[in-house]
């Protein structure tokens, strides 16, 4: 009776697997070829090749909220993020305007990250503690049994203000990597392709560094809630095959 089920677990994890490869290659590979390799006016020319990078993302992220029937906050975000880049293109601003833009959105979701402790539902909470990943009622039972539910709120505080952190580094790292790279000015030739190594440089010198944050954020997490609950790891994690 149980087999089913894992097999859907695991297309489901085959199909997280998948769109992330996707995104990879169509927010940044590709964009990135296209700025760089397609820039020069005996190619596409440098405003016409700065237009198709941006389509690809844009594109890719309506096909999937059509393909999903939803959409989410973080998902409008990153479309409103490629507009404004379009939108600084199109205005020609220089370089510095660019680090502004790509230091302001993960430092407006940092902020709201710890806007979130003052409500009733901090984003780790939402995020990290949903029911999907992690068995909330044993959790529950057992603060209930020990009487630490104010240690576990002091947990959840200390980890939601480490998650706002982690945008706050990426958006230091935005910003420095866009100033050490945009160089050249708007609309030319040299400054798509300082646009497209800027891209590609995004994922090992920003991406990389705020995973390994939020994975010992999530180390973190667990090890506390694991300390105050005297639950194992496998206890706190859900069973993903069942």
């Amino acid at each position: 009776m149980n087999e089913p089920v894992s097999v859907s677990s695991d297309n489901n994890l085959k199909n997280q697997n998948t769109s992330m490869f996707l995104n990879l290659i169509v927010n940044v590979f590709l964009p990135s070829i296209v700025l760089t390799k397609l820039s020069a006016p005996e190619r596409l020319g440098p405003m016409l090749a700065f237009w198709l990078a941006l389509s690809l993302p844009i594109s890719f992220g309506l096909w999937e909220i059509v393909r999903n029937r939803k959409t989410s906050f973080f998902a409008i975000f990153g479309l409103l993020n490629v507009a404004l880049t379009g939108g600084l293109g199109l205005l020609q601003l220089d370089g510095y305007w660019f680090a502004v833009k790509e230091a302001a959105f993960p430092l407006i979701l940092g902020i709201g990250v710890l806007v979130s402790t003052k409500t009733k539902l901090p984003v780790v909470r939402g995020l990290l503690l949903n029911e999907n990943l992690v068995n909330l009622p044993k959790i529950m039972n057992q603060l209930d049994q020990s009487g630490r539910h104010k240690d576990f709120e002091q947990l959840i505080g200390r980890a939601t203000l480490l998650f706002a952190c982690s945008f706050f580094l990426s958006a230091l790292l935005n910003f420095g990597l866009a100033r050490f790279v945009l160089k050249s000015p708007t609309g030319s030739p040299e400054f798509n392709a300082e646009l497209g190594k800027m891209t590609a440089l995004s994922f090992p010198v920003i991406a990389l560094p705020v995973l390994i944050f939020t994975g010992l954020i999530f180390w973190y997490l667990f090890g506390g809630i694991s300390k105050i609950t005297s639950l194992s790891k496998e206890e706190i994690l859900r069973d993903q095959s069942k």
